[in-house]
C-alpha cells in the first residue's frame, strides 16, 4: 500500500482499537490495488525547520484548490520521503525499486534495514507496510501502518491504505472513518473520495 489522515484530530484513535484478523481459507480479494502505489510516497521525522514547512503546506492542502493541491501534495510527500542520510535514503530507493519489481521480500529487507537504523522515521515502516500488504501478510501490513501513523498523523496516504484494510476485511464504519480522515487533510484526495462514494451506493455512511 504508497496506503493510505486526518484534520485536526492529531492523536491516532485508530490505535485503540482491535485490529487484529483472522484470515480463514482464501486471501481476502484486495479491493485497491492503487493502494500499493500510495503507500510508497510518504515518510516523517523531519528536522524542525523543515517540519515548520511542512505543516504550513499541509494547512495550505486543507483550503487548496486542486491544481494546487496536486503540487502541495508533491512538495509534502518529497518533504516526508527525506530521511536526512544519502546512505539511507538509498535503502527506501532500493526498496521501492524492488516493489516496482514485484518483489517484496527484497523491499522488506531493504525496508527493515532502513528501521533498524532509524526508527523514528515513519517513511521506513510505511513503506514496509506496503510490502507486507503485497504478500498478504496483513497483521505485520496494519501494524507498520499504525507505528507508521504514530510517528506521523498527518500521513494521509497511510491513513487511507488503513481504511482500504479496514474495508477489506468488511469493517466498513472503520474503513468510512479514516477515508474521511483522509479527507479531512487532504480534501482533493481523489482516492478516498471514490472508496467514499463506493460505501455510500453500498448504504453505508454519510452524506459525502
Amino acid at each position: 500500500m504508497p496506503f493510505l489522515l486526518a484534520g485536526p484530530v492529531r492523536c491516532l484513535e485508530f490505535a485503540a482499537w482491535p485490529v487484529t484478523f483472522t484470515v480463514m481459507g482464501t486471501h481476502t480479494r484486495k479491493l485497491y490495488p492503487v493502494v500499493t502505489a500510495l503507500l510508497l510516497t510518504v515518510g516523517n521525522s523531519l528536522p524542525a525547520f523543515a517540519q515548520s514547512t511542512v505543516d504550513g503546506m499541509l494547512q495550505a492542502l486543507r483550503d487548496a484548490e486542486p491544481a494546487e493541491a496536486t503540487r502541495l501534495t508533491r512538495e509534502i510527500e518529497r518533504e516526508w520521503s527525506q530521511s536526512g542520510s544519502t546512505s539511507l535514503d538509498m535503502l527506501l530507493r532500493r526498496g521501492r525499486e524492488a516493489l516496482e519489481e514485484e518483489q517484496p521480500d527484497v523491499a522488506i529487507e531493504h525496508f527493515t534495514a532502513l528501521i533498524d537504523h532509524a526508527p523514528d522515521f515513519a517513511e521506513g515502516w510505511h513503506a514496509r507496510a506496503t510490502a507486507f500488504y503485497m504478500k498478504d501478510l496483513y497483521g505485520p501490513a496494519i501494524s507498520d501502518l499504525e507505528k507508521a501513523l504514530t510517528l506521523n498523523p498527518d500521513n494521509y496516504n497511510a491513513m487511507f491504505g488503513l481504511g482500504i484494510m479496514f474495508q477489506e476485511f468488511g469493517d466498513t464504519v472503520r474503513a468510512e472513518q479514516a477515508f474521511r480522515q483522509v479527507l479531512d487533510l487532504h480534501p482533493n484526495h481523489e482516492n478516498a473520495t471514490k472508496a467514499l462514494e463506493q460505501l455510500k451506493a453500498q448504504g453505508i455512511g454519510r452524506e459525502l
